[in-house]
This record gives structure tokens, sequence and C-alpha cells, in this order.
């Protein structure tokens, strides 16, 4: 194990501070040289409401005595912010509107979780107000210096919450998410920005910007700690009407697989305001997930810039639906800005909404054939940056061009995850974002951890470099079983959306040793059946994960005469497909070597 850095040097990052705790550093030091660092930081905008220094070093040193009662504390002494749009018992709510503070009685769930975990609240962070903006200029609690530059915004609602991970202020941070407020400062800021599976974590004690599409989401220094602190605040709650359960064998974060499709966006379809070194940049993480085995499909990015335009269009209304007592009985507390977005949505017919209710499920059932044969959409966090000037110029126009891909996302039900994506030449980052369906946050997590660690950037303004890479992913909640197959489930193959609709997952291609024949079986579907023989031949496959949980329900969908059973496989046996008998009437292909390589023949040939 490499020395420990100073106590002043000395990285927030989760690897680092667990060995730190491990070498017997106590958690009252660790937060004593924290506070220290807030006041050394002088940014007051970072910051709306801080907890009383003596009340961290107090909770901090109760928690030896806590973990040798017993608890479990998987965030054990991690200094962390919340963005001041969710509850602290204690501390003011005020969502950066001053008339708006309150003193609530219940501590926010996600909030709650965390202190249950070990972890310890610094204090509430500055935010667009009522989390409406992108920008991070929107808040008489003044704007978050960027770390990398004054002169540029950092990002927003939840800047504040970025800012202070950058900074090496707190380990890790709660934003929130409804148009790209967990992942617009996570570029501007380089360090991962974590937007969990809408319902994954329970927005109660959250003030609602929009109640369908909000999400709590998480700022870490790396993809590891955004997803372990994923692992502690998911759940469902009953107090949230839109709290959502988990599948079965979810885990907030599983192994990349060693093989991945991903698309981008076609060439035309790509915008980056004339920053050819960002498209450069964008560029760049693309190769590196192509080096780590992932195969990229240009595809054509309108239907998802169409659902994007819908969010500030009739979709606005339910931002007006939150706050609608507020603007009738007290808009000149409101940021001007901020205002003339919420009023838009009283123009606004409940014939309008309905249209684009029913255009947003149309363009979402035009989109769902992609994720039949990708993992991941991939995408630039945001065009580029802006600096405080342009913003304050043009509020609007610059504020919709940070919305170009990220917009999208929570109106479609995506996952999302941003990377960052390298510096340009003035030293100023770029990021780049993971998106895939409601509930795949873990391939996410898995890919983007990979993309990180290929990249090999310092943790956001610290420069600090990567920790060491974890042995292994977390836990997950439910193991996941590797199954081998070979036929109608391939990728790309009839039924492979059935296999990936129960949270399958590839991880590899494979082949068998040379002990098998491979059958066209008769019947409507065409299906092949793996059979052993003496005079066999090596047949290629795939091997994919699926959650135990989902094994049953996987097995159900198996007609006979195939079933699972044990396969030889070069490299070691493994669960896989098997013909069980009742072949009559099959022809033997084992000459294509593979199903794919028959059904393109047979293409050929008819």
């Amino acid at each position: 194990m490499a020395a420990a850095a100073p106590l002043d040097r000395l990285s927030l990052d989760f690897c680092r501070l667990a060995e730190a705790y491990a070498a017997g550093l106590a958690p009252e030091a660790l937060l004593a040289e924290v506070l220290r660092r807030l006041e050394a930081a002088a940014d007051p905008a970072i910051w709306i409401s801080r907890r009383p220094p003596a009340e961290i070093l107090a909770e901090a040193a109760r928690l030896p005595a806590r973990r040798a009662a017993g608890e479990c504390l998987p965030l054990y002494g991690l200094p962390f912010a919340v963005k001041d749009n969710l509850d602290v018992a204690g501390l003011p709510t005020t969502a950066a509107c001053p008339d708006f503070s309150h003193y609530p009685a219940e501590t926010a769930a996600a909030v709650a979780r965390l202190t249950a975990a070990g972890a310890v609240l610094l204090g509430k962070t500055n935010l667009d107000q009522f989390a409406t903006g992108l920008v991070g200029t929107r808040s008489p609690y003044g704007v978050p210096r960027n770390p990398f530059d004054p002169a540029m915004i950092p990002g927003g609602s939840s800047s504040g919450s970025a800012v202070a991970v950058a900074r090496g202020l707190a380990s890790f941070s709660l934003g929130t998410d409804t148009a790209g407020s967990g992942r617009i400062p996570a570029a501007f800021n380089n360090i991962v920005g974590l937007k969990p599976s809408r319902g994954l974590v329970s927005n109660h004690g959250m003030v609602p910007a929009c109640r369908s599409l909000d999400c709590v989401s998480v700022f870490a220094l790396t993809v590891e700690d955004a997803a372990a602190v994923a692992a502690v605040i998911a759940g469902f709650d009953p107090r949230d009407a839109w709290s959502r359960a988990a599948p079965a064998g979810f885990s907030a974060r599983v192994p990349a697989p060693a093989a991945f499709r991903f698309a981008i966006p076609r060439a035309a379809d790509r915008d980056f305001l004339g920053d050819a070194e960002g498209e450069a940049l964008f560029q760049a993480s693309v190769a590196r997930l192509q080096a780590l085995g992932g195969i990229a499909e240009d595809i054509d990015f309108a239907p998802f810039q169409e659902v994007a335009r819908l969010l500030y269009g009739p979709f606005v209304a339910e931002r007006t639906h939150a706050l609608r007592e507020w603007l009738a009985e007290r808009p000149d507390s409101l940021h001007p800005v901020t205002h003339a977005i919420i009023a838009k949505g009283l123009a606004y017919s409940g014939l309008e909404i309905l249209d684009a209710r029913q255009r947003l499920q149309a363009l979402a059932q035009a989109i769902a054939p992609l994720w039949s044969r990708i993992d991941c959409l991939v995408v630039p966090t945001a065009a580029r940056g802006f600096s405080v000037d342009e913003i304050a110029a043009e509020p609007i126009a610059c504020n919709t061009a940070l919305g170009r891909y990220t917009n999208f996302t929570n109106l479609l039900d995506l996952a999302g995850l941003a990377v960052p994506g390298g510096f340009d030449s003035r030293g100023f980052p770029a990021g780049v974002t993971l998106l895939a369906p409601a509930f795949h946050d873990g391939l996410l997590a898995g890919l983007g951890a990979a993309l990180q660690r290929a990249a090999d950037l310092p943790l956001g303004a610290t420069g600090a470099a990567l920790p060491p890479a974890a042995a292994a992913p977390p836990p997950a909640t439910q193991p996941m079983v590797e199954i081998a197959v070979f036929g109608a489930h391939l990728e790309g193959q009839p039924l492979n959306p059935a296999l990936r609709a129960l949270g399958g997952v590839l991880r590899s291609t494979c082949h068998t040793e040379p002990c098998y024949r491979l059958l066209a079986l008769p019947g409507a579907l065409p299906r092949p059946g793996l059979l052993p023989a003496r005079d066999g031949v090596a047949i290629e496959g795939e091997v994919w994960a699926l959650p135990s949980a989902a094994l049953a329900a996987f097995l159900a969908t198996i007609a006979a005469p195939l079933g699972l059973g044990q396969v030889r496989l070069q490299g070691g046996p493994a669960l896989g497909f098997i013909c069980e008998g009742g072949v009559e009437g099959a022809v033997d292909i084992s000459a294509h070597g593979g199903w794919r390589a028959y059904r393109a023949a047979t293409a050929a040939a008819a």
C-alpha cells in the first residue's frame, strides 16, 4: 500500500479515505480538515447553509462507537453536501428563494439513508432557483466559482453540489436532475454525475420541479464512488407517489461487458456550437469505448431532439403546476428568468398538454427498437461551456443549447451517467454521458468506470490521480447467472429483446469445445439445437449474464426440445442451451460453425 498523503492533501475519494481510516485516521480529524478547507475555499456562493462545526465534529466522533456496536456503515466518515431543494431537519430549505425559506420537520429520505450509512453532512448547497436552469447563475445567493475558470459558469441547477466535490470539499454530494441538472455541472467540473432511473431513489423531502420527472442525483469523484452512494439511497418509498421498486437482480454496478454496442448521434446531428476542441474530445471518448470492446453505431438523433423540445414546450406546465401557488401569490420573489420560464406554462391548454403526451409516446415507440440492438447511447454532456457573461446576455437561448443532449433523458425514462472526457487547450473540462433504459444503471456504471479509467484524468479540480481500481464491483442485490446462448437469443436475433427485458447483459462472445453438432430445428420460429457428439465441431455463441431472480421467467420461455444444462466452452464449462432430444426432422448445420453464419447463408441463397 502506498504511503498515505498528508492530511491537508488527502483526496476525499472513497478508496483513499477507507485506506486512511484503516491506517488509524479518526473521522473527527478528517472532518476538522474538511472544515478547514471550507473556510480556505473562500467561496460562500457554494453554500446556502452549513451545519455548525461543533455539530459536525460531534457526529464524526460518534462513528467509531457506532461501528464497534455492529452498525453497518458503508459510507463511514465520508463528508457530503446536499442541494438546497432537499430537506434537512434543522437547516432551512430555500430552493434558492429567500422568501421560500422554511425549516422542515423531517429530513429527505435519501439524505436520511446516507447519514444512517455513516456519511457526515456538511451543509446545503446553492442552485438555480427552484432547480430551473442548467447554468448555475440564477440564484440570489451568488454564483459558485467554476474551479477551472471563474469566468465560466459552474453549470446548474446543482451548481454548489458539483463545485463542492470538484474542489475537494466533499467526498460526494446530492443534486437533483429533471432536465440535466445532475449532468451538466459534472461536465463543467470534471467529476461524475449519476442520474438514476426515475423512481429508483425516493423524492420524499424534495421541493418538486416536475414531479413525474424529478430524480435525486449523485456527484462524486469516481464512478465507483457514485455507484456506492446510489446503492445506499436506492429503494422503494410509499411516501413518494413516483417511487418504483427496482426489478429483481438490480445492482448499482456490474462489471463492464467484454463486448458491447453503443450508439452515437450521426455526424449531421452532432452540434458543438463551433467548438472544434469539444468535438475532438467527444471523439476521443468514443475511441476509448471502442478500445474497451465497444462497437459504435451512428443513429438519427432527430427523435431525441424532438423529445427534448417538448420539455420546455407543453411539459413546462408541470413546473408551473408545482409552483402555481407561489407564482400567483409571491411572483416578485422569483428570479426574473425563473419567473419567465414558470409563467410560460400558464399559456398551454389541457388539450395541448395531452397532444404533447401523445407525441412523446409516439416518439418513445419509434426510439424503442434501438434498445434491442445497443447497450447504451453515448452523447456529449454539453455542446460547449458558456461564460457567465454569455449567460447574462442570452439566458434562455444559452440554457436551451445546454439542454440539447440532456432534456430528453427523463422524458424517455432513461438512466444516465456523466463521465469526465478531457480538457481543451484552455484547461476547461468537457464530458460525455452514457444513457440506457430504466434500471440499466448497473451496466452504465460498469461501462462508465472502465471509461473513466481509460481516460485517466485527475479527480475534479483537486489534481489527485484516480485511486486504484476496485478488485470487483460491490455485491449485487441478487447474483447474476451466466448463460451461453447459440441461436435465437443471440444479439440481433428475434428472441434477444426478451433476454434484455429480463435484465440480460452481454458478457462476451464464446466458442464451444469441438464436441457438438448444431442442428436447425423444425418449427415456426427458426432456432438451433446444440447436440453433444463424438464428431463435433466448435460452435460460436455468446455469454449473457441474467439476474438469478429472473431465471425462472427465462426458463418458462424455453420450448422443448431445448433446455439449460452444462456446456463445454473453450475456457471452461458454463450453463447454456442444449438439445435434450426430439430432433426428428432437424437439419445438421454444423459446417457453418454457428447460427448467424447459417442464417446469413440461408438469406443469401433465398
